[in-house]
Order: structure tokens, then C-alpha cells, then sequence
């Protein structure tokens, strides 16, 4: 059976030496990692098994999946299905979407003290949006705002602010 659309895989295939011979240097070894392993996400280099039907005896070859944090077909699902939980939880008024970064040497020092720092840019950010949306030259009113948390390490720990108490929550 043929392939019908593109996907990811795909381009990384048709792209990856050009873009790594480009990007040498500017990308670590971990992120490097990552487009092999969705290259060969459910293809049979990551081998796989049969699935066969009892009663008509049709065979289906079902390859096994790479299970990085990053690919769109292990992982496509479950974002799915977190934005569905998401959605369910919005109000149906305006949103806007604000991104709060931490500068490199802050994040530096993140790395070494994840509770404390992360918890300051949480209650900075919640106390931030609270303030400007205050004022009633801008908006003048009390919002809320659900915060997550994107880095580059896939377990973290950190304390979510902003919310009537505070609850902690693992990536």
C-alpha cells in the first residue's frame, strides 16, 4: 500500500544531510537524535509483528514505533487529546496566545535550580498578564490564564502559579 501523504519522515529523509551539514554546530547531539528515530518510526527498520484475522486469515504487517517525545505519529495522539482536555476548560470569549522566555543565562541557571527559577517566571508572567489586563486603559479586568511549561528536557518538575492554589505538575 502506498503512501498517500507526506509526512514528516519524509522530508527529513529528502533534507537531513543538507540541513545538518548547515546546522553543524548550532545543534546538539540530543536533537540530532531525533530525526532518525522519526525516520524510522513504523517502518520495518524498527522491526515490527503480524496481525492476522482468525476468521478470514488476512494479514496485516503492524511495524513497532520509536516512542520519541517529538514524533507526530507517537506522539500526535496524545497532544490530541490533551488540547481536547484543554478545550473543554476555555470559556468561549477571546484568548490571546503570550509566550514568556527566559533569557540564556537565566536559563542557564535554570538548569541547576528548575523549582525556583520556574516558579519565579510562573508568578512573574501570571502577575504580568494580571497587571497590563487590569488596567483599565488596556482591558480593565480580571483574567485568568492557564500556564505551561516548554523546555528542552522531557522529565521536569515545576509549580504551576496562577491558580487558586498551587498544584505540582510533571513533564
Amino acid at each position: 500500500m502506498a503512501k498517500s501523504k507526506l509526512e514528516i519522515a519524509d522530508i527529513f529523509q529528502s533534507y537531513r544531510p543538507a540541513w545538518r551539514l548547515a546546522n553543524a554546530g548550532h545543534v546538539s547531539f540530543s536533537q540530532l537524535k531525533v530525526m532518525p528515530s522519526i525516520e524510522a518510526c513504523r517502518t520495518e527498520a524498527l522491526g515490527g509483528h503480524v496481525a492476522a484475522c482468525t476468521k478470514c486469515n488476512h494479514q496485516h504487517i503492524a511495524y513497532n514505533s520509536c516512542k520519541n517525545r517529538h514524533c507526530p505519529k507517537c506522539q500526535g495522539p496524545a497532544a490530541r487529546d490533551w488540547m481536547a482536555a484543554r478545550a473543554e476548560d476555555l470559556l468561549p470569549v477571546e484568548y490571546f496566545h503570550v509566550v514568556f522566555t527566559l533569557p540564556a543565562e537565566i536559563a542557564q541557571i535554570a538548569y541547576w535550580n528548575k523549582k525556583a527559577i520556574y516558579g519565579l517566571l510562573f508568578k512573574a508572567s501570571a502577575q504580568t498578564v494580571s497587571t497590563i489586563a487590569a488596567d483599565p486603559k488596556r482591558l480593565g479586568a480580571r483574567v485568568g490564564m492557564t500556564s505551561v511549561l516548554h523546555t528542552s528536557h522531557q522529565r521536569c518538575v515545576f509549580i504551576l502559579w496562577g491558580a487558586p492554589s498551587a498544584r505540582r505538575a510533571r513533564h
